[in-house]
């Protein structure tokens, strides 16, 4: 099976065994990670309650608090520009609220930031394990920064004592049938040390391997932003392809799903790279409805349409988007 549509399904699966949320195709330090799996902690409520987009990590980061109206250039760790851009989602998200003195532009949190993620952990797809390509490379970096409490590699070979023996310890392995939504453990993964200093490693050359270290401070913030891409970004393609041979439908464990299937080529098809006028199937047509934002609410525990947590300050006078 071609990698999207074993990650599709795989994540269909996941999904309905999970109480967190999934995202995939997410960068992290040093690559990007097939899927990620975020677990909600305690406050995970209270983080439903503000936005259902991605926080941006630099106004999480900045010094902009509840209490006191701050600048955004003076506040968020960037160039005047760039701050402002920040600002400006932030305050449209929910985020922020924002005011005007004397033709100047102050923005303060609509509310406290809340320690929302009880754990992080990656997938890494690899359906055919007699093309591993840079698999035991990719698998090393994540285990070597040790940015996720666990790593999981998902296949659907079988496994051999030789793939063990390639695969670093600490790594899962699953093997999963895509036609039945079911998982085989293979062997469990080892818990990483997420909360301590790790060791990126970056390319480097045939003969020589380049590393970066990176501290334990750095890489929570690092979680922080994976965990805030992950919530507003989610797993489900969010196009449908405009053509005939298309239908959203799920896979043969899960049909109601809302996934992008393809007639003529018989499988799930990503429609950024494989739909359009070069694709020999290709019949124009309109795209198949498909409201992935109200499967992903049924589904799991990330709200759609939240109230958000705007509210007056006392002693403000005016509040508004800008």
């Amino acid at each position: 099976m071609r990698e999207f549509a074993f990650e599709l399904a795989m994540c269909s699966a996941l999904e309905a065994d999970s109480d967190g949320l999934l995202a995939r195709q997410l960068g992290t330090h040093t690559r990007i990670v097939d899927v990620v799996e975020v677990s909600p902690g305690p406050a995970f409520g209270r983080r439903t309650e503000i936005t259902s987009e991605a926080i941006p990590g630099p106004a999480i980061e900045s010094d902009v608090g509840v209490g006191r109206a701050r600048r955004p250039t003076e506040a968020i760790d960037a160039t005047p520009e760039r701050a402002a851009a920040i600002a400006d989602r932030a305050i449209r998200i929910g985020f922020f609220e924002t005011e005007h003195r004397g033709g100047r532009r102050f923005v303060r949190r609509a509310s406290e930031y809340p320690e929302w993620i009880g754990g992080l952990r990656a997938f890494e797809n690899k359906p055919d394990l007699a093309r591993p390509g840079d698999l035991e490379r990719q698998l090393r970096k994540d285990v070597s920064l040790s940015l996720f409490d666990e790593v999981v590699l998902v296949t659907e070979s079988y496994v051999t004592g030789a793939h063990l023996h390639r695969i670093p310890d600490p790594v899962g392995v699953w093997r999963f049938d895509a036609e039945a939504g079911d998982f085989e453990t293979v062997r469990e993964p080892e818990p990483l040390a997420a909360d301590e200093a790790g060791i990126a490693v970056l390319d480097g050359s045939p003969t020589a391997v380049e590393i970066e270290p990176v501290g334990a401070a750095e890489k929570a913030r690092l979680r922080r932003r994976i965990a805030e891409r992950a919530y507003g970004k989610g797993w489900r393609p969010d196009t449908m392809p405009g053509c005939e041979q298309a239908s959203a439908r799920g896979p043969p464990f899960g049909p109601s799903d809302v996934l992008p299937y393809c007639a003529w080529k018989g499988r799930f098809v990503d429609p950024a790279r494989e739909c359009g006028p070069d694709c020999a199937g290709h019949a124009p047509a309109d795209p198949p409805a498909a409201d992935t934002e109200s499967v992903r609410d049924d589904r799991t525990p990330w709200v759609a349409d939240p109230d958000g947590v705007r509210r007056k300050q006392v002693g403000l006078d005016r509040f508004g988007d800008t």
